[in-house]
């Protein structure tokens, strides 16, 4: 019985990792801008994979507002809830309230449900830039960055890539380090992120979410943390909206 488990394991495990060294869409970042867009271009017949760095998807989703675990989501992005079956309640004005626990599983059944292969625990060091485009992501486990061992990483090769990394937006950071290239800014470059101002934060978070450099696409708080946006807090409309938003940007794009 021992054996037969572990064996299940890897051999389920890799065959998993092997199937998936080739993807149309990798996206770096569980956060509920990264599991909306893979939920919605899984839906579209692509094949998608989400690499989150910690044990659980769901980004600040799940601790709500200083754990407080509630979240507020307005009108706008109603029909998003409505679409992962997520229970809110009226709150005031335009504004309602849900459970953030409830939201951040609903995000990651639904997207997995649609077809989206999840790899966690694990880190994304570097991205594949060929004839000038990312065209993959460079991959290892996120404890071997954490403990700064040198191990050498895999490659997984994608037509499109999303840096859903959140404040950090890491992945845009690591292109322009190492690349020389200009972004799609209006500096060429990561201009950080700005202080919390909510109204702007939601509209912006939204409008930034777009193609940077050929091959690579920002979504969520890595949005504003690009273009020079600002936080919003624990309000995630902006962030479902951002994930919709990228995921039909890349489709229309790889549809051509």
């Amino acid at each position: 019985m021992e054996q037969i488990v572990s064996a299940g394991i890897v051999d389920s495990y890799f065959n998993k990792l092997k199937e998936n060294l080739s993807v149309d869409v990798a996206i770096v970042g569980g956060g509920p801008s990264g599991l909306v867009a893979s939920y919605y271009l899984a839906k579209k017949g692509f094949k998608v994979t989400l690499y989150e760095r910690k044990l659980a998807p769901g980004g600040g989703m799940w601790g709500g507002a200083m754990m407080f675990n509630e979240i507020v989501v307005q009108k706008d992005a109603l029909h998003i809830l409505d679409e992962f079956s997520i229970s809110y309640k009226h709150y005031e004005k335009d504004y309602y309230t849900l459970d953030s626990v409830h939201a951040t599983s609903a995000l990651i059944y639904h997207a997995t449900k649609a077809g989206v292969k999840m790899f966690n625990c694990t880190t994304i060091e570097d991205v594949v830039f060929q004839e000038n485009k990312v065209s993959g992501i460079v991959l290892n486990w996120a404890p071997v960055q954490r403990e700064g061992m040198h191990v050498d990483p895999l490659v997984i090769m994608a037509k499109a890539v999303i840096d859903g990394t959140g404040h950090d937006c890491d992945i845009a950071r690591t292109l322009e380090r190492k690349n020389n290239i200009k972004l799609n800014t209006v500096s060429g470059r990561v201009m950080g992120e700005r202080s919390l101002s909510i109204d702007e934060a939601e509209r912006t978070t939204v409008e930034n979410t777009k193609e940077i450099f050929p091959g690579l696409y920002v979504s969520g708080m890595a949005s504003n943390g690009v273009s020079g946006g600002f936080r919003m807090g624990p309000i995630f409309g902006g962030m479902l909206l951002s994930g919709k938003k990228v995921a039909d940007l890349i489709a229309s794009n790889l549809s051509k």
